[in-house]
């Protein structure tokens, strides 16, 4: 006989969206059980953010001592080449996954949120059962937050196999591939392309557009688009995938000319975007709304049926896991009773390519005329030259209004400037005029200095540019 438990809220999916969610839920006191069909922590802990900063971060230190054993840096030199291993490699990085998922696990606790394991499956919007762990589990809920996020898009002509594969398998490989094509030069595909570039890989980029990066300016993209060339990674911009040779031991690629190449291939990552996880677990049996392929939510997450709240990755762009996460906490205080609406000043993004790039709010094309700049170079950073990267070509831009001079947008390219990213958005939140970064302290030597010099430069009287 099937058991059934009733609960206030149910959560389905366990990502940075639903367990915050539903952790949030149980410190308000709220009966909560959270689904979640494989680990806690979802895309973002298990197989995306966290294992490849792990492997950037790696891939680092390899390339930093492989230079240094061809030629001293800064007094450093080794006799021989560094040697990597990815099961090494791949220990340090599971053991990482599994501290913060246990962590993940223990705030589940903590918060009295139930948490079943399988797969949950609607019969209507506020009921399902859950299939593949445990078994016989029918669950019932005043409220349903939906928080599936997303999956890789697959291409027709290249579906995912054995030579070619998704981030997923990307970061975790068994060993590592003499030879790499990457589809795609977003941030997914040039954060995995260049660590496995630096890691002793032979990387190609093949890009449908005619810049990598696409959604970002020019002037942010061309610190690293100079950083690709220089690490060896072949860029073919302009090119369409056709798909793999007949010995499947290379892709086929037409290049902006028109010309028909291969590209020999251990493994061929397809890198060109996520789609939100809407199918198998019932969504049409709920009667929801759709915008597109996403969940259509209103300003606090609700979705067409009520009492049915949609988070994350699912309900569209930006698909950020911080975006997912401010959702799930503002919905389980909606819940509760409070009265709050997601409405952020700026949500920012971070690519951790090399160099890093932040956004946040406004660009250049979006704030118009009427805008006033301040940039400041990271080659005149005491900081980014004690780091070695002042000649990266990075910097710092702070967008204002002309006429009460208030942030509205802050880019920024150098190694390591994702450490601001935070600092960038809580002055545009907080609705900070240039004067109000001006006239703050900031401790000397840091990267945190160019954007008080960046508003500055605004200003029209910059100390050290």
């Amino acid at each position: 006989m099937m058991k059934t438990i009733d609960m206030k809220v149910l959560v389905v999916g366990g990502g940075p969206g639903g367990y915050v969610a539903a952790i949030r839920c149980g410190q308000l006191g709220l009966k909560t059980t959270l689904v979640e069909s494989e680990r806690v922590g979802g895309t973002c802990l298990i197989r995306g953010c966290i294992p490849s900063k792990a492997m950037i971060h790696t891939a680092a230190l390899f390339d930093a001592m492989s230079r240094s054993s061809e030629a001293p840096m800064h007094g450093i030199s080794l006799p021989e080449p560094p040697s990597f291993d990815m099961q090494g490699w791949t220990g340090w990085k599971g053991s990482i996954v599994d501290r913060l998922n246990g962590g993940v696990g223990s705030l589940l606790k903590r918060a009295g949120v139930t948490v079943i394991s399988g797969w949950a499956r609607f019969s209507d919007a506020r009921t399902c059962t859950v299939e593949g762990g445990e078994e016989g589990v029918e669950i019932r809920a005043e409220h349903v937050i939906l928080a599936t996020g997303s999956v890789p898009v697959e291409l027709p002509g290249l579906p995912f196999g054995d030579r070619i594969i998704s981030s997923t398998e990307a970061l975790s490989l068994d060993d590592l591939p003499e030879r790499v094509v990457v589809v795609g030069a977003g941030y997914i595909g040039l954060e995995i392309g260049t660590a496995l570039q630096k890691l002793g890989a032979d990387v190609n980029i093949v890009e449908a557009q005619d810049r990598i990066l696409p959604n970002y300016d020019k002037d942010l993209v061309a610190p690293v688009h100079k950083s690709l060339e220089e690490h060896g990674v072949t860029l073919h911009l302009g090119a369409k995938a056709l798909g793999l040779t007949e010995s499947g031991e290379a892709l086929r690629i037409q290049t902006q000319d028109g010309e028909e190449i291969e590209l020999q291939a251990d493994k061929v990552l397809v890198a060109v975007g996520r789609k939100p996880a809407t199918e198998g677990w019932g969504l049409e049996e709920t009667a929801i709304a759709m915008n597109g392929p996403f969940i259509k939510i209103d300003s606090r997450c609700a979705t067409s049926t009520k009492n049915v709240w949609a988070i994350g990755d699912v309900t569209g762009e930006p698909m950020l896991a911080h975006r997912a996460s401010a959702q799930g906490e503002m919905v389980a205080e909606i819940i509760a009773g409070e009265q709050r609406i997601f409405d952020p000043m700026a949500i920012p993004a971070v690519c951790f390519t090399d160099p890093e790039i932040v956004s946040v709010g406004m660009t250049p094309s979006e704030a118009g005329d009427e805008i006033e700049t301040g940039v400041f170079p990271m080659r005149a950073s005491g900081r980014a030259m004690t780091l070695d990267a002042a000649e990266s070509g990075g910097f710092v831009r702070v967008l204002s209004r002309k006429n009460d001079r208030r942030i509205v947008g802050v880019q920024a390219v150098g190694a390591e400037i994702s450490e601001l990213a935070a600092a960038f958005t809580q002055a545009i939140e907080m609705g900070s005029v240039l004067e109000d970064i001006a006239g703050t302290i900031y401790a000397h030597p840091t990267l945190g200095e160019a954007f008080h010099e960046a508003a500055l430069k605004s200003l029209g009287h910059a100390i050290h540019a």
